[in-house]
């Protein structure tokens, strides 16, 4: 793990492979241990990759009030200076998904390209589904064994074949405040680009599992109809966490789009 300060913050990250520099944001609730080693070790041989923890998460400094997406865009922003990089591909997955799509619109020079994972852009034509809700509830109680069933449930499509233990060993690695949690729920409530998404001129690439339950797949062909140009992806069945059910084929849409983009 290495650090990066800036703004009187402290990062937390870790930093795998070489070449074309790659950063990993990761959604509500995640450590950058969530992204798993099966899809780091297939990244780095491709990309010098870049995964880091959102404020109070794990060795992250702590989340001092309320903040939106904005926020943690410009926290991404930081990081991708901070580490030494002029710009970056970026890979943002659930409410990384909505940090990198206001990365774009506030710091679109430090975004080679973007790839959307598992999203959405806000407002009335779409809407955060009911099972979303139902995990940051169970996450509110501070009951750890009910929030991580909930989370199993909701995560993984009935394909995926995990132990519960594993999943939850994972979860628990680091340190993820439930209180941190709750304000990035806040933030993701309050989160509306669908307006601003069609003036973007950028290669994005929107990738989502068709057996999402989280964030319903309507979501991520909503993004890609926004966005001018953008690429739709669609897993066939893959649930929320689509990067650990399916890790090649993530590394595949990643490599290939970023050689189409540098055509």
């Amino acid at each position: 793990m290495e650090t990066v300060e800036f703004d009187g913050r402290r990062f937390a990250y870790v930093r795998r492979g070489q070449g074309e520099p790659l950063l990993l944001i990761q959604g509500m609730s995640g450590h950058y241990g969530m992204w798993g080693e099966e899809l780091l070790s297939l990244l780095e041989p491709h990309f010098d990759v870049v995964a880091y923890n959102h404020r109070g998460i794990g060795q992250s400094s702590w989340a001092d009030g309320q903040f939106s997406i904005a926020d943690l865009a410009d926290d991404a922003a930081g990081v991708i200076r901070g580490v030494g990089w002029s710009s970056a591909h970026v890979f943002g997955i659930s409410m990384g998904g909505m940090v990198t799509q206001e990365l774009l619109l506030r710091h679109r020079s430090l975004v080679r390209t973007a790839t959307i994972g598992c999203s959405w852009a806000g407002g009335p034509d779409v809407a955060l589904a009911e099972t979303a809700r139902r995990a940051v509830e169970a996450m509110s109680t501070r009951d750890v064994d009910h929030a991580l069933k909930t989370g199993y449930e909701a995560n993984l499509s009935p394909r995926f074949i995990v132990p519960f233990e594993d999943y939850a060993a994972m979860c628990l690695a680091q340190r993820v405040p439930v209180p941190v949690v709750l304000m990035q729920w806040e933030a993701a409530q309050h989160h509306y680009t669908s307006s601003r998404l069609p003036l973007l001129n950028a290669p994005v690439q929107v990738v989502h599992g068709t057996g999402d339950a989280m964030m319903p797949v309507r979501n991520g062909e909503h993004i890609a109809s926004l966005i001018p140009g953008a690429k739709l992806e669609l897993l066939e069945d893959a649930g929320h966490i689509f990067w650990l059910e399916e890790p090649s084929r993530t590394v595949d849409l990643l490599k290939q789009f970023v050689a189409l983009a540098a055509r």
